[in-house]
């Protein structure tokens, strides 16, 4: 069907609503009771979570395996299995959530599928050692809602993900999609359009928090007929995948705020710049942009209004750099991934020369709910200069791995505690990394610093695209900055010489000081350095590369010197400054060490007990893992 009114669309609502009616009523409820809508209504709804995290733990096998089931049971008419995005609780994935009784079920096998349909659909019986117990108070929770990961969040830029069907268009519109999309093209002015999104207060959410109506504005002012709409879904940062599971679960909210941005800046072509790396993504895109254009979303004369645009994907290579608007649009151009100095922005000269306006895909993905609610809505989220939500991935030494959506704003303490479940095996907090490679490290004294852009950055960190890893006390802060700065010495592209040789020098000395060979001046030098790399190099990527190392410095400075004078490392991380000791009184001289020990450093007699020499042990920890008797110390 050709959609060209908002009477369409409603056509379509009204029809595809009846698949959501159960989901939505379901979402919207506070206890455990079963909503009105579904009353009378024998459908019953499996969702299954079909993000990249789920798909490799077998989520697909697990699909087919419950329609098998629900075929064996001869009630096809009855029940039916819907691929969804990223839920969010990576941590417990697969996940299933049963509709309409809400049950939400955790780290779910391929071979769990007959069971649940058996006794959950057909019996009518919960299935327990399925659902989620709290790790705090060791209840059984059978209803996401209920569960501390979700309660303090605010899902507005991952409002679809785990409820919709990301390979169904219709399902978006019943969600109200693309009624933004009508309204701008049918019923406000381009400067209309732009001024809400200026009042929201959005700011980009790609790391450097530009704000996205004022970028949108200078684009449209540009004299230029010929314009283009890139999305920026080149996510690089080390253990982020936000972009990615917005564009797996949620793909049409990018599209629709691409052909919003076209109409109201004058451009006619979108590009969407997405690393070849995420298959399932670019699958989903492709297939979604293929039902914008049968719909009449895309193409020629949108909407009876005369305005064309369409939409191409261009794959990237990987290269971290082209996550920087400038190297990304070289990259398109079939160039190298190099930056340029700006001004000229790419909002004047961009793509083939042209003015371009570039966003990140959650920046977008904002676009079309906040014109549809209002800018008084949105910009009464968050704070003061930080209004809306920002969407995290947190990741590391946490018990609730996961992707996570809160208000701006909201604590660190409370992402990491509440939502994230503190950390791992009791162990003690030591530091958070926010903003991936380009971001510092944080501690203890900043877990009730507010998350929001201005805040992050006055502590010594950023927000970035939304990267964050929590680190414990077995975590030496020394080595997670030679890791960080290792990484951005790979993906430096080379242009500029702060960032090509001077963070080499950084990584020789971080280096030196790992292997127990740094010396007293290495420290000033590090900062100097780093400072000047800062303040000089000719991109983002350059100019916040030295962060995890400056900020380690401020706050784990004693680590450093314990790593220079006393050639120590506290986390016992640093191979070089380990040492490795038999404990005369567990030893019982089975010679299972010694005969493991490649550099023959372990000796003894059999039933006597064994030492290690240090100047032949290469500290491989083969004894430590060979020992049957917790005889092996580090020192």
């Amino acid at each position: 069907m050709k959609i060209s009114s908002i009477h369409d669309l409603k056509e379509i609502r009204k029809n595809a609503s009846v698949r959501l009616a159960l989901r939505e009523a379901c979402s919207c409820r506070t206890d455990d009771s079963c909503c009105s809508l579904s009353k009378g209504t024998p459908r019953m709804q499996l969702l299954v979570c079909g993000g990249t995290g789920c798909k490799a733990s077998a989520s697909h096998l697990l699909t087919e395996n419950l329609i098998h089931a629900i075929e064996a049971e001869g009630i096809s008419d009855k029940v039916e299995v819907i691929v969804t995005g990223c839920f969010g609780f990576c941590e417990k994935g697969p996940i299933i959530k049963v509709i309409p009784d809400n049950t939400f079920y955790v780290q779910v096998a391929p071979e769990d599928a007959a069971e649940i349909v058996k006794e959950h659909i057909v019996n009518g019986k919960r299935v327990e050692r399925l659902l989620y117990v709290d790790p705090k108070s060791s209840l059984i929770i059978s209803d996401s809602k209920h569960m501390d990961f979700y309660r303090k969040q605010l899902r507005i830029a991952l409002r679809n993900c785990g409820l919709i069907d990301p390979e169904n268009i219709e399902e978006y519109i019943a969600r109200g999609g693309y009624d933004a999309l009508a309204d701008c093209m049918l019923n406000r002015t381009a400067q209309e359009v732009i001024d809400v999104i200026k009042k929201s207060g959005l700011r980009g959410r790609g790391g450097g928090g530009f704000p996205t109506g004022v970028k949108w504005e200078f684009a449209m002012n540009q004299p230029e007929r010929e314009k283009y709409v890139v999305c920026n879904a080149d996510e690089g940062d080390p253990g982020a995948f936000m972009d990615r599971s917005i564009m797996e679960g949620d793909p049409h909210s990018v599209i629709e705020a691409m052909i919003i941005c076209g109409h109201s800046i004058g451009a006619n072509t979108g590009l969407v710049y997405i690393r070849a790396e995420y298959p399932l993504a670019i699958q989903r895109l492709t297939i979604a942009i293929l039902q914008a254009r049968e719909y009449g979303l895309l193409g020629e004369n949108i909407m009876g209004t005369g305005f064309n645009f369409d939409i191409q994907i261009r794959l990237g290579a990987g290269a971290f750099v082209c996550g920087e608007e400038t190297a990304l649009i070289h990259s398109m151009e079939g160039k190298r991934g190099e930056p340029t100095l700006k001004p000229p922005f790419p909002a004047e000269k961009g793509y083939k020369g042209k003015p371009t306006n570039v966003n990140n895909v959650e920046t977008l993905a904002n676009i079309p709910i906040i014109l549809t609610n209002g800018a008084d809505w949105f910009a009464s989220i968050g704070t003061e200069k930080s209004k809306g939500t920002k969407v995290f991935a947190l990741a590391g030494k946490i018990n609730n791995v996961g992707l996570i959506e809160v208000p701006m704003g909201t604590t660190l303490r409370e992402v990491i505690y509440d939502i994230g479940g503190g950390i791992k095996g009791g162990k003690k907090f030591k530091a958070v990394q926010t903003g991936g490679p380009s971001g510092g490290c944080l501690t203890e004294k900043h877990l009730d610093t507010p998350i929001d852009f201005d805040n992050l950055l006055a502590a010594g960190s950023m927000m970035g695209s939304g990267g964050m890893i929590v680190m414990d006390e077995d975590d030496c802060m020394v080595s997670v900055a030679r890791f960080y700065l290792d990484f951005t010495v790979e993906e430096s592209c080379g242009k500029c010489t702060p960032c090509r040789i001077g963070n080499k020098r950084l990584l020789e000395m971080l280096n030196k000081i790992t292997q127990g060979k740094g010396e007293n001046d290495d420290l000033q030098k590090l900062s100097t350095l780093g400072k000047v790399i800062k303040d000089t190099a000719l991109c983002g990527l350059g100019q916040t590369s030295p962060n995890p190392v400056l900020s380690t410095l401020d706050n784990f400075y004693v680590e450093y010197v314990e790593h220079i004078k006393q050639k120590k490392c506290r986390a016992k991380q640093c191979k070089a400054l380990l040492m490795y000791a038999i404990d005369p009184t567990k030893c019982t001289g089975c010679h299972l060490c010694a005969k493991h020990c490649p550099t023959e450093a372990i000796i003894g007699v059999p039933r006597k007990p064994h030492i290690i020499l240090p100047d032949k042990c290469i500290r491989c920890g083969m004894c430590l893992a060979r020992c049957k008797f917790n005889a092996i110390t580090i020192c």
